[in-house]
């Protein structure tokens, strides 16, 4: 949530710098803006009211101790006429201020300097790639048929369970899942990173922190009875950690790693693009947060870019890392980072990760801060996080590259994982 003073220092740098997201914050900006006016208006009628109030506290005081109890009365009563009026100001206010954060919410995070101009993916840039390309297989199958050959997946006994979208790993594939998560916690634990199981669900304040709610809720599972909502990453929980906490400056920067399913409804989602593990509403992922002072978010960032990077090539899969275009960012980010892996048999590129930089925007909903060393004010502080890394598509380009005549092969950096070297 960007904040009201920057609204009204930077208006115009705001406006435009939204734009870029191709989104029209003069109406949004404006009205709050008035509304903060109205507020203060009334903050200061607040102030000059309790000034009043003070100094005939002292009087009535000084009258009563002159023996003087019928002026000291009088005056007592005309004390109540101020309160009242204080009374009245103060709600006002906290109409405007409630007024003034449900429009607040609807404005975006601000993009980076760095983000490129664009309305959709085909507008993202490339920063760099690396890995070898998969051979051009004759017959190569896409893992949907890899899955039914090796019996690993059955997406049909997950539909017959809950529905589209929720397959049943067995066997090899149970086992090369458990491998993935076990492999991606040590490589963020061996960076630094703790590892935390946080719950599976959280509430509606859990979901506003973080920026799902009011944004997404129709992406989210919503458990209606406890008003709770199953969580679409392991973001989530484990950034609201920190939610309306003051942290000490000797504690940045603070690493954090979870392992969690996550639940995404993906509504509106169909057609080839979502076939097989390609769009999920159930997944396994491992997250890694950062939470980092201001001036250390964006080298935090590219470290956590490179570290997702050195995971991929110890999968020996071809990537890509990409900057979003403001058209194609989220709500939420300053500066996002997408990986995409190549699948050998579908032709095209699978994202696996987003590492992305949020700045105060979390953290200002979080009530996250700082106290900062010299000035011993309170600071908001950075929220980064990303996927360290998403499962679906990792084994659907594992699957898909690696298929041989006899089998599928297994990475060598997961074989001490698995157990196995080949699916067969």
């Amino acid at each position: 949530m960007l904040t009201i003073n920057l609204l009204r220092e930077k208006k115009d740098f705001v406006i435009e710098r939204l734009k870029v997201k191709h989104f029209d914050a003069l109406p949004l900006v404006t009205r709050i803006i008035e509304l903060d006016d109205k507020k203060r208006e009334l903050q200061i009628k607040v102030n000059n009211s309790q000034n009043e109030l003070n100094i005939l506290s002292k009087t009535i005081g000084a009258l009563f101790k002159e023996g003087k109890t019928q002026e000291a009365n009088k005056a007592k009563e005309s004390t109540v006429g101020i309160k009242e009026d204080i009374k009245v100001n103060e709600a006002g206010m906290a109409e405007y201020a409630a007024k003034i954060e449900e429009l607040l919410v609807q404005l975006p995070n601000l993009p980076h300097s760095s983000v490129p101009e664009g309305k959709t993916a085909t507008d993202n840039k490339e920063v760099r790639s690396g890995g070898k390309m998969p051979a051009d297989l004759k017959n190569a199958l896409p893992h949907w048929d890899l899955a039914a050959k090796y019996n690993i997946i059955d997406f049909e006994l997950g539909n017959k369970l809950t529905g589209a979208g929720f397959p049943v790993y067995r066997g090899k594939g149970a086992k090369l899942q458990r491998a993935l998560i076990n492999f991606f916690l040590d490589e963020n634990q061996q960076a630094g990173y703790e590892e935390f199981m946080p719950p599976l669900m959280v509430n509606e304040d859990s979901g506003f922190g973080t920026g799902q709610l009011p944004d997404k809720e129709g992406q989210m599972y919503h458990v209606t009875v406890d008003n709770f909502y199953l969580i679409p990453t392991a973001e989530v929980p484990v950034t609201n950690f920190y939610r309306d906490v003051i942290l000490d400056i000797s504690e940045f920067p603070i690493k954090n790693t979870a392992y969690t399913p996550c639940f995404r409804r993906e509504a509106g989602s169909y057609g080839k693009e979502v076939r097989g593990l390609n769009r999920l509403h159930q997944f396994d992922k491992v997250e890694i947060v950062q939470i980092q002072k201001p001036e250390k978010s964006y080298e935090s960032l590219e470290e956590m870019v490179s570290h997702v990077e050195g995971i991929v090539k110890k999968l020996e899969l071809p990537y890509r890392i990409l900057r979003l275009c403001g058209g194609d960012m989220s709500f939420t980010s300053a500066l996002t980072y997408d990986f995409e892996v190549f699948s050998a048999a579908q032709k095209r590129w699978l994202e696996v990760s987003s590492v992305s930089n949020f700045e105060s925007f979390q953290a200002n909903r979080l009530k996250l801060r700082y106290r900062d060393a010299e000035t011993k004010k309170t600071v908001l502080a950075h929220t980064l996080n990303g996927s360290s890394l998403a499962l679906p598509r990792i084994v659907a380009a594992l699957l898909e590259n690696n298929q041989t005549e006899t089998g599928i092969a297994i990475p060598e950096v997961l074989r001490k994982y698995t157990g196995f070297d080949i699916i067969d």
